[in-house]
């Protein structure tokens, strides 16, 4: 390139007067033809992968809508595991072998879980005599508030409208048998899962140690690293969604049960209980433990201690619903307070009870799997920092060995 004395490159004067470079050349232009066909290029090549993955991801839910009932034991198992592998790990540190440890506390997980049935079932036999008979007092006295003003009902009206209810379920038994052998067929159904639940939790605390060294064998280096790290993180992250929904249901039912010992409502141990293990089922648990409460309340002490129960129903329900679960889950499970409701709600409107019970944790879930890929993405792009609020400080690199994360 020419330059001149002061060593700068050479300039030389256009026939308009511009100075430039010499042998300096500029950027070609591009014409908005050109830009646009890239632009639509870029567009329709990365569609075409979405378009990909979309029906991967349908194919993938086609295939677990086909074999859910396989396994929906096989997750419900997982999430007991959860519960009871820290005992039963804790037994096998001193020394009791693993099918001795497993059995044992999954005995007295059953044996509290029916404990619990029988100290609640006396006091359900002995007041139950007296919210039937309350119970018909009840009706005689919604009978004379229907005939009384400003109603004004007859009793040859209330015959009939009893009639026509009598009639409607008389023309209406086809259908309630087959209604009747359908529930009977769906509780043998949930009876065989509930008994394969069990076994699968005897076989995952029994075995479950093995399976991480026999998927690094299986899967060899480098994916075995990068699986077994993810599963280990959803392991994590399971164990605490239980854990704070036991600590949900808790508050739920303390502050019900205490509730409803102040008002004199019968049986209120009972429903607290099951409260309890209602809020274990999301949405059709609390509402059903709620109603039982406010039904129960009514018959024993009248209309208006059933609206106060109603009341305090309703302001536990939602300061779990809009405080504690999200807050609590999204602390425990690293995961936002507005994608817990949203799950909840999707997974409720989508798939039902069971929808709405394994939401929560699909979510965390997949979560888990976004951070280790964004994790994955930043040591491969040389960053120094990852933008993540989780707790994990190892990345696994591309030969399977592991080295820390830079902080």
């Amino acid at each position: 390139m020419a330059t001149s004395s002061a060593g700068e490159p050479a300039k030389k004067r256009t026939a308009d007067g511009k100075d430039v470079v010499s042998g300096v050349q500029p950027p070609p232009k591009k014409t908005r033809g050109k830009v646009i066909g890239e632009g639509g290029e870029w567009l329709a090549k990365h569609s075409l992968r979405l378009i990909l993955i979309a029906g991967g991801a349908w194919v993938l839910s086609w295939i677990v809508g086909k074999a859910w009932v396989v396994l929906l034991p096989v997750v419900l198992a997982v999430i007991v595991c959860t519960v009871l592998w820290p005992p039963v790990r804790w037994l096998r540190k001193k020394g009791i072998g693993p099918a001795a440890a497993s059995a044992l506390v999954l005995l007295l997980a059953i044996g509290v879980v029916v404990g619990i049935m029988a100290a609640i079932a006396p006091s359900i036999v002995d007041q139950s005599g007296d919210l039937a008979s309350q119970a018909i007092d009840g009706i005689e006295e919604i009978e004379e508030w229907l005939q009384g003003p400003p109603f004004r009902v007859s009793d040859e009206q209330l015959n009939t409208a009893v009639d026509a209810i009598t009639g409607r379920i008389q023309d209406s038994s086809t259908t309630i048998a087959s209604g009747v052998f359908s529930g009977v067929t769906k509780t043998t159904s949930v009876l065989i899962t509930l008994f394969t639940v069990l076994f699968l939790t005897f076989f995952f605390l029994k075995d479950g140690p093995r399976f991480l060294p026999w998927l690094r064998r299986t899967s060899g280096a480098p994916a075995s690293e990068h699986i077994a790290e993810v599963l280990s993180r959803i392991w994590a992250t399971l164990s605490g969604f239980i854990r704070t929904q036991a600590v949900v249901s808790a508050i739920d039912a303390v502050l019900i049960g205490a509730g409803l010992v102040i008002l004199g409502v019968p049986l209120a141990y009972a429903l607290a209980i099951i409260t309890f293990f209602g809020g274990f089922i999301p949405i059709v648990g609390a509402f059903v433990a709620g109603a039982l409460a406010v039904l129960v309340a009514l018959v024993g002490n009248g209309p208006w201690t059933a609206l106060i129960v109603l009341g305090i129903i309703l302001l536990v329900q939602q300061l779990e619903g809009n405080v504690l679960q999200p807050w609590l889950q999204s602390k425990s499970m690293n995961l936002h307070a507005a994608i817990v409701l949203l799950s909840v709600t999707a997974g409720s409107t989508l798939f039902g009870i069971v929808g709405a019970f394994l939401a929560v944790p699909v979510a965390a879930v997949v979560a888990v799997v976004l951070r280790y890929l964004n994790e994955q993405i930043a040591l491969r792009a040389g960053e120094t920092d990852v933008a993540d609020d989780e707790d994990d400080n190892v990345i696994v690199p591309d030969d399977g060995g592991t080295e820390p994360q830079a902080t």
